[in-house]
């Protein structure tokens, strides 16, 4: 699969949630081809050391940072980390997730509702309350919000997740309006199925990839991603903010899935 090429991110420093596997991997990996240093965080170290690892061998510059984005504390020190690192931030990518509930919505428990908007929303938030002193310290940003077209149309079985995706696409433009004046260009991916460990459910089920692949032609990967992730991150959308763009290869204009 080509990539986008180009060093549209000489000379910045990206900070990547959920930077072990998938989309947060290969945004991680594109940024630093760009040319940013990237920071890529995950609950467990064990899992994200080998990404920053891999980064370096293709000459990039990478760190791998301990970060639960459901803990303030552990976002707090992995931020501190990254400036002490790199001398500053200018990109961040929200992109860690939870999902403990695949069934009916009124099934859900507390703890479900709770572990979910605990990650998914307040650790959004969280993320980009404790970045924005820093990215004003650079003369401005990127915040990017991976959401998903379940914020959009509701994914079946995905009920609370879906209502947490809602919440990342209002607290996205609610960022946005307010940063926005301040140089801070804040915006949302919603992606559609792609073929992730987190999404293992929705792809190896064949009823429903047959139906995805009906409507969008195929499953989409996370390198698919990367373009979009590129131009939020660049000087290219400076005049983008509030957005979300929809990567999913037509399935939600065809109809939900």
């Amino acid at each position: 699969m080509s990539h986008p090429t180009g060093r549209d991110l000489d000379g910045k420093v990206a900070f990547v949630t959920g930077g072990s596997r998938g989309i947060g991997e290969a945004i991680a990996r594109a940024y630093a081809r760009a040319g940013a240093a990237v920071a890529v965080a995950s609950r467990l170290q064990t899992n994200v050391q080998p990404v920053a690892e891999a980064i370096t061998r293709d000459g990039g510059k990478a760190i791998a940072l301990t970060c639960h984005t459901g803990n303030r504390a552990q976002i707090e020190s992995a931020i501190t980390q990254v400036v002490a690192t790199f001398g500053g931030l200018d990109i961040v990518v929200n992109n860690a997730a939870t999902n403990p509930h695949f069934g009916s919505l009124l099934d859900a428990t507390d703890e479900m509702w709770d572990k979910t908007l605990q990650v998914n929303v307040k650790g959004y938030f969280a993320v980009a309350q404790i970045a924005v002193p820093h990215l004003l310290k650079r003369g401005g940003g990127k915040i990017i919000n991976i959401a998903s077209i379940a914020g959009i149309t509701p994914g079946r079985m995905m009920g609370v997740y879906s209502v947490s995706k809602a919440a990342v696409l209002m607290l996205t433009q609610s960022l946005a309006q307010e940063l926005g004046p301040q140089g801070i260009q804040v915006n949302a991916i919603a992606p559609g199925v792609i073929q992730t460990k987190f999404s293992t459910a929705l792809w190896s089920d064949a009823t429903l990839s047959a139906s995805v692949a009906s409507k969008s032609g195929r499953i989409g990967q996370p390198e698919d991603l990367e373009g979009v992730a590129l131009l939020l991150a660049s000087s290219a959308s400076n005049y983008i903010n509030g957005s979300v763009i929809v990567v999913d290869g037509g399935l939600s204009a065809a109809g939900t899935f």
